[in-house]
């Protein structure tokens, strides 16, 4: 079971697209890194699975559970560049 799920995750700034349709899954135990070039939206992608942005399209899951209402204090997370 995934931790942490992202489904089709698309963030837009007007014409500019920062996160274009993601997936991804985060196991329990596991630890990733965003590694990509400046612009390649890493910063986004973190802002929207803590809740500082909404995404544009896609679901955020923890645990299985919807984010889409659940407040960045609620959220138990943590950013760090």
């Amino acid at each position: 079971m995934a931790r942490l799920t992202l489904r089709n995750l698309a963030k837009r700034f007007d014409e500019v697209v920062a996160v274009d349709h993601l997936d991804l899954d985060v196991g329990e135990g596991e630890f990733i890194t965003l590694l990509g070039p400046s612009g390649c939206g890493k910063t986004t992608t973190l802002r929207c699975i803590a809740g500082f942005l909404h995404p544009d399209e896609g679901e955020i899951f923890f645990d299985e559970k919807p984010m889409s209402s659940v407040p960045p204090n609620k959220r138990n997370t943590a950013m760090v560049f």
